[in-house]
């Protein structure tokens, strides 16, 4: 599965993995390919975070000690992972024997995948996730064994910057899958429009929608204060800080700050401790006939039902990072990623809504746009 998603239903690769290994042999094997996997996802956040990819794509080619020196770290440990990046084929080398004098490439397609961040292929932060996951593993197993939680501060940097670096790629296209919904673009393209980004971490889709629609003015808000200020700062590099603003603050600020055209969620509903409140003070927070609109998530309908190919990564993400999120805040609702539709339109008619649709926006990662209709 790539993470440009698709509408494809048939059964893939990781659906294929919740079906029951047929012996000891089977299982025994999965667990080799799946210590592989931690191991290449560990070495692509050795070359994320040491600058080696960068360098690489940047500076070109290089041996061990030419790596080493350009990014001021240790040439005995630079060729390790030079050599296991090459055996893995992420990496190419030349046909040199000597390890010394090797060189080694970072290939066009691992370059972006790796490196890119405007590029939907843009993959290489996952391993920021999965090591902000594992530093907690102790804190984990306590949660699991207590009803506790892990909250996204404990997560920390690895975490806030994964999640803002696999969605700007996304976020960057929203005025481009909003310009084909007819009711949402014209909401977004009235005078002096206003739009609230609730839960808005980065600021990225804040950021985007404000240089989609030029008229248009954005509130995001966000309970996590260095999300806070790194949206800040985000926004001022992008030129939109005079129409974009970002408020440390949750969903409870919202009709403090007026009333809104559009409010908006992008994948943060399912991380929350109450839901039901959160939509319920967007209801409040929009104008009659403005739009409410979440994105989360594309899981399938049912468990293993149609849709059902995405559910396992959802799954992997909420058992390390979501479920324990939200259950760091008490009382919770415990929702996890896979916060299936009908999960949502419940939350959704408590809150107020009187039902809940799919925008025709398909292809769009891994996520699915929820119109809550303010009447039926």
């Amino acid at each position: 599965m790539s993470l440009t998603g698709g509408s494809s239903r048939q059964r893939s690769p990781l659906m294929s993995a919740i079906l029951p290994a047929a012996s000891a042999d089977d299982i025994a094997e999965r667990l080799v390919q799946a210590m592989l996997g931690w191991a290449e996802i560990n070495a692509v956040y050795l070359g994320d975070r040491l600058g080696w990819y960068r360098s690489l794509r940047a500076d070109g080619p290089a041996t061990a000690d030419e790596l080493a020196a350009r990014t001021q770290t240790s040439p005995r440990y630079a060729r390790e992972w030079l050599e296991q990046q090459a055996i893995t084929g992420i990496l190419s080398a030349d046909d040199e024997t000597n390890a010394a004098r090797r060189r080694y490439t970072l290939p066009a397609g691992a370059a972006e995948t790796l490196t890119d961040e405007h590029s939907l292929a843009f993959a290489g932060p996952l391993a920021r996730l999965a090591a902000a996951a594992g530093t907690q593993l102790p804190a984990l197993l306590e949660a699991y064994r207590t009803g506790g939680g892990v909250s996204w501060q404990q997560l920390g940097e690895d975490a806030r910057e994964s999640q803002a670096a696999l969605n700007r790629p996304w976020f960057d296209r929203l005025p481009e899958a909003f310009a084909g919904v007819e009711r949402v673009d014209a909401v977004l393209r009235r005078p002096g429009a206003r739009a609230a980004d609730v839960g808005m971490g980065g600021g990225w889709s804040s950021i985007a929608l404000a240089q989609g629609y030029p008229d248009l003015r954005v509130d995001g808000f966000d309970v996590d204060a260095p999300s806070v200020a790194t949206a800040r700062e985000n926004a001022e590099a992008a030129g939109v800080a005079d129409r974009v603003r970002f408020h440390l603050a949750d969903a409870g600020s919202l009709e403090r700050a007026g009333t809104f055209d559009a409010v908006f969620a992008f994948e943060c509903v399912h991380d929350m401790s109450q839901p039901v409140d959160v939509l319920r003070a967007m209801r409040r927070a929009v104008t009659d006939d403005g739009i409410v609109i979440v994105m989360d998530e594309a899981v399938g309908e049912h468990f293993g039902g149609p849709g059902g190919e995405f559910d396992p990564l959802m799954y992997a993400f909420s058992l390390f990072v979501c479920l324990p999120d939200g259950m760091s805040d008490q009382p919770s609702a415990a929702t996890g990623t896979v916060m299936r539709p009908g999960i949502l339109r419940g939350y959704a008619r408590d809150a107020g809504f009187a039902d809940v649709t799919t925008l025709p926006i398909e292809g769009f990662s891994f996520f699915r746009f929820y119109d809550l209709l303010l009447r039926g």
